[in-house]
């Protein structure tokens, strides 16, 4: 059976995904930008809270899905300048310190709205 969990994103329809989609006990989430409730750009120029904003949404989408960030077994934070890495990273391990997921952080050109920074991917696995 596969869940499929909307977040509202103003792109979910235009594009044709769903921000999560759990099938048994693994969750895939995809790539989730820095939006707010009102359709824009938080933190316009800060990747740190564009980030925090990411993980925010996850969170949510998560707790959607059954799950929790600690059930978080990898993360893909895509940046578009690599510089940002270490900024990025202080919100990840602000959430994930103790949990510890594989993880990479990687370069993109660029993202479909040119005020977003970061956009993050994650899996997580519910336990029995």
């Amino acid at each position: 059976m596969k869940q499929k969990i909307k977040s509202g994103s103003p792109f979910e329809d235009t594009i044709g995904f769903s921000r999560a989609v759990r099938v048994g006990q693994h969750i895939a989430i995809s790539g989730t930008a820095p939006i707010g409730d009102d359709g824009k750009t938080i933190g316009v120029g800060n990747v740190y809270i564009q980030t925090r904003r990411c993980i925010d949404i996850i969170r949510k989408t998560l707790e959607q899905a059954g799950a929790r960030l600690e059930n978080v077994i990898r993360t893909r934070v895509m940046l578009v300048n690599i510089e940002d890495w270490k900024e990025a990273a202080r919100a990840h391990r602000e959430a994930f310190a103790d949990i510890r997921p594989a993880s990479t952080f990687v370069q993109v050109a660029g993202f479909i709205n040119p005020e977003w920074l970061v956009e993050i991917e994650m899996d997580a696995i519910i336990p029995d």
